[in-house]
């Protein structure tokens, strides 16, 4: 076991400890989206406590998913010819019991680790994977109480449907499930620090609202090098890793990805997010039980969120693009098509009102996943709260005109911090129009939601709020960007 090449991951580390020290037979999952870290984090962790490992190959047949197995199981046994290749996916599990008799107890104690990765491409069409999958462990697996069965996958959707919420064989079985999300701010400084790339926690947000916390983007971050040079290297050199990653992501996860990648297209439009309703209408999809499942695994592999608005209920919910790389393909990267950019492009748009734009949403939707760390830096870490958006349509009877509010922390201590997130290079000024414009959003929320708690006006930015005359009016409560790590 190592941990010291692992960033961050101190929940899933502690997890994983627990697995390993458990006196019992361990069956865990762990999914989330391509390029996150699964697979470093088991190997990583476990090491040489792994006996045996597969990958599944990404849309093959089953019999090469089969000779795939033969050649890993090869190299797990150390036999230098290749071994016979299993007929079905029941002889190649009956195959692995018997390896496993092979090598006896450990006499150190520890455990033995089977590692079966990318399991949704494991299971090919009419190959009855997870029902063999279902014997090895009812039948053995479960009865050996040295052995930990880890199974990983990208497709969010698939790992729930056949293995979390498994209705079959599977049922109930799995003994520990880490859903892999994207390193946090803190994580991904952890994480640059530790790969020698140094750069302002400023440049940090710039990098994170282009690459997410995915850490497989952030490698691609060379020491040396400004956080506006990573990016124009990245995603606009023609050899750039993201340049033609957008198709290949979605692909590699969902069946069904055209319509997929029209729903984010959709909602990389829409700031405010879209209802269902909204969604369908726009996507023109003809049956709800279709866009049902198409958002699930969406929100399931953490490219939207649905947020329940502010007093109303998971009917209304508002659902909104959360994956930052895929924001940044749609502001900047589509609209270049296949053409080649001069060296600089990227440099060059530093000022560009499209950027300005961009980055607010960006910003914005950062903000929206470090909620945590906002509320810990307001002192409510402790508080019980809910959060989410509020918006308010105006009717023709209505004196008050339509308010929209991206983030409301709802406390229990008869408070709301209304939040306001704005990205900029130096400290944020709330001028005379921006200031009516908030005093106009309380005072329609207040009137409209009917509230009697108190209100926060509280003010994320980058580097402050200057304090003027309409701040100290206004009683704003400032966080900055240290407040977000």
């Amino acid at each position: 076991m190592s941990k010291k090449n692992i960033s961050g991951r101190r929940n899933e580390v502690n997890v994983l400890e627990r697995v390993l020290l458990s006196p019992d037979p361990e069956f865990m999952v762990i999914y989330g989206r391509r390029r996150v870290g699964k697979t470093y984090l088991v190997r990583e962790f476990f090491g040489d406590s792994i006996c045996f490992e597969v990958t599944g190959m990404y849309k093959v047949s089953l019999e090469d998913q089969l000779a795939n197995f033969a050649q890993s199981f090869a190299k797990a046994a150390g036999i230098a010819f290749q071994l016979q290749k299993p007929s079905s996916w029941s002889d190649a599990f009956s195959q692995l019991e018997q390896f496993l008799e092979s090598l006896g107890r450990r006499k150190d104690g520890k455990k033995r680790v089977v590692f079966l990765d990318e399991l949704p491409w494991l299971n090919t069409p009419r190959s009855k994977f997870v029902s063999a999958l279902d014997h090895f462990w009812n039948s053995y697996g479960s009865r050996k109480n040295n052995l930990i069965l880890v199974v990983c996958g990208s497709a969010a959707s698939w790992m729930l449907q056949n293995i979390v919420r498994a209705k079959g064989g599977l049922h109930n079985r799995l003994t520990r499930q880490i859903r892999l999300l994207p390193f946090t701010l803190q994580e991904t400084e952890e994480f640059l620090c530790k790969r020698a790339v140094k750069l302002t926690r400023y440049q940090i947000v710039e990098l994170y609202m282009v690459m997410g916390g995915v850490p497989f983007y952030l490698m691609q971050a060379e020491p040396g090098l400004s956080a506006a040079q990573i990016i124009e290297q990245v995603c606009f050199s023609s050899t750039g890793l993201l340049r033609t990653e957008y198709e290949k992501l979605y692909a590699s996860l969902f069946e069904d990805s055209e319509l997929h990648m029209k729903i984010v297209s959709i909602l990389s439009k829409k700031r405010s997010g879209l209802s269902r309703n909204e969604i369908l209408t726009a996507a023109k999809i003809t049956t709800g039980g279709r866009l049902t499942r198409i958002l699930e695994e969406l929100e399931e592999s953490g490219f939207i969120e649905s947020r329940i608005p502010f007093g109303k209920n998971g009917q209304d919910s508002l659902f909104r693009l959360l994956d930052e790389f895929t924001l940044f393909y749609f502001f900047w990267i589509k609209p270049l098509g296949k053409k080649n950019v001069s060296p600089g492009y990227w440099m060059s748009r530093q000022s560009d009102p499209a950027r300005k734009a961009w980055a607010g949403y960006a910003f914005e939707t950062l903000c929206l996943k470090h909620v945590q760390a906002l509320k810990s830096a307001l002192g409510i870490a402790m508080v019980e709260t809910t959060n989410g958006p509020w918006r308010y349509q105006q009717k023709k009877e209505s004196p008050f005109p339509g308010a929209q509010i991206d983030l409301l922390i709802d406390r229990r201590d008869a408070t709301i911090n209304l939040c306001e997130m704005n990205f900029s290079q130096s400290e944020f000024i709330i001028d005379s129009a921006y200031a009516k414009e908030l005093r106009q959003k309380i005072n329609v929320f207040r009137q409209v939601s009917g509230t009697r708690k108190n209100i926060f006006l509280t003010m994320v930015t980058t580097y402050g709020v200057i304090d003027n005359a309409y701040s100290q009016e206004l009683q704003v409560i400032t966080l900055t960007l240290k407040d977000l790590f």
